[in-house]
């Protein structure tokens, strides 16, 4: 039999923050078309959003000349989902981030982000891309409850 066969879509869009909503609706189309649960589209969704508007704003800084590429990947009912940056910071170490829940960060605004992609998925990696920057890999189990 072999492994199940994998599906990818991919979409590169601009560091435009008014082009989050584009990757929105192409995360949601993919989801759809292969019958994700609603509850898991909602997860999905959340996370690719603070992902892709982590790439622009801080990865590549609003520069409307590098791209962020959204890639969503199928196999069997595993969804993995690649948010690559242009950085030329290299990759993004995740350790350097202060703890949203200590005392003195609990009011922030900011910071939440890579906590709440966590809590959401089952998995997330922070890897170097080819051309430096970085990729976000989070995979999620899409099987109905």
């Amino acid at each position: 039999m072999g492994p199940p066969p994998t599906e990818t879509a991919r979409l590169v869009i601009p560091s435009d923050p008014h082009r989050v909503t584009e990757a929105d609706e192409f995360l949601e189309l993919a989801l759809r078309k292969h019958g994700v649960p609603d509850s898991i589209v909602t997860d999905l969704a959340i996370v690719t959003t603070e992902l892709v508007n982590n790439a622009i704003m801080h990865g590549n800084r609003q520069n409307i000349d590098k791209m962020v590429t959204l890639t969503v990947q199928f196999s069997g009912d595993i969804v993995e989902i690649r948010v690559a940056d242009q950085s030329d910071d290299g990759p993004f170490d995740p350790s350097t981030l202060p703890d949203p829940l200590a005392e003195e960060n609990l009011l922030k605004e900011v910071g939440r982000g890579v906590f709440i992609v966590r809590s959401l998925m089952d998995e997330v990696t922070f890897e170097k891309g080819p051309t430096g920057g970085t990729v976000v890999v989070v995979r999620k189990s899409v099987k109905s409850e």
